[in-house]
């Protein structure tokens, strides 16, 4: 033979630490654009309710654990797993190029901004209750402070903007905290967010603690809105599916946070500061008395 067949890479979903196919058995085409002629680069498994539900699992079997441990080992892993997505750096602008969204400076802008920002969390891990807490004057004869606390299991809908960036300015704040994370990456440019998930094990993310989850958003949205075990939800999504996770509130009272279709992941405090962690953080509110 004068050529040979070339191999087209099925990625998998990412659940427990594991890298399942999904019950279902289905794939779905990524396609690259013109640079492809639209045919199939890639295929990714095509999630279903029976994987949403087992991702969710996962995450909530492991939440406790990744909240009681230090926040300096939780910025420890985040900043290992940004050496790596470092160390894969090629590799990741190849993927955010794959669907023709970006030039390769662009696409480069895009990876550096994100290994950027994977830092900048790991360095929040250990700071929030001294920059989102602290001690509260009262009149009285008592100390009050408050202590910043994870909400639990978060499921992270990352539908717009830059496919690697948004994944990871929206699932970062959560984990740096303490909670579990689901996320659903981009529907179309799914690649740069299984490259992340691929790093995860060797940066010492426990299993269960970050979930991704490919598939069809309009399938799965309505079942993170219905699903009882979530404790909020971000998400970057059309006005149809906002209302959707919106209604999960009257459901099972989720915080749900929906971030504006023309957000700039690039610029501004909302994706890099302490904004990042309303949706995924609680206040715990501590009186003690003063002894004589």
């Amino acid at each position: 033979m004068s050529e040979r067949a070339e191999i087209t890479k099925t990625w998998k979903l990412f659940i427990g630490g594991a890298y399942p196919r999904s019950e279902s058995g289905r794939v779905m085409p990524i396609r690259g654009g013109k640079r492809g002629d639209g045919r199939a680069l890639a295929y990714a498994a095509q999630g279903s309710r029976k994987d949403l539900r087992e991702a969710i699992e996962a995450a909530r079997s492991a939440q406790e654990r990744w909240a009681a441990s230090s926040g300096y080992l939780r910025g420890q892993i985040l900043y290992r797993l940004a050496e790596l997505m470092d160390g894969r750096r090629a590799e990741l602008i190849e993927a955010v190029r794959m669907g023709e969204r970006a030039g390769k400076s662009q696409a480069r802008s895009e990876v550096e901004c994100a290994i950027d920002r994977t830092v900048s969390f790991a360095g929040w891990c250990d700071k929030l209750d001294s920059v989102l807490g602290g001690r509260n004057p009262v009149a009285g004869p008592f100390h009050c402070f408050s202590e910043i606390e994870p909400v639990g299991v978060v499921a992270v809908v990352a539908g717009g903007g830059p496919s690697l960036l948004s994944f990871l300015s929206l699932s970062l704040p959560a984990l740096a905290c303490g909670c579990a994370v689901v996320v659903l990456p981009s529907e179309t440019e799914p690649v740069p967010a299984l490259t992340v998930a691929e790093c995860a094990p060797s940066a010492d993310v426990p299993a269960g603690v970050l979930n991704v989850l490919t598939g069809s958003h309009s399938e799965l949205v309505s079942a993170i809105a219905a699903h009882r075990d979530i404790d909020a939800v971000v998400g970057h999504v059309s006005a149809d599916h906002a209302q959707i996770l919106r209604s999960g509130i009257a459901e099972n009272f989720k915080r749900v946070r929906i971030v504006d279709e023309g957000a700039d992941y690039f610029a501004g405090d909302e994706f890099s500061g302490p904004r990042a962690f309303q949706a995924v953080t609680e206040v715990k509110t501590v009186w003690h008395t003063i002894g004589s």
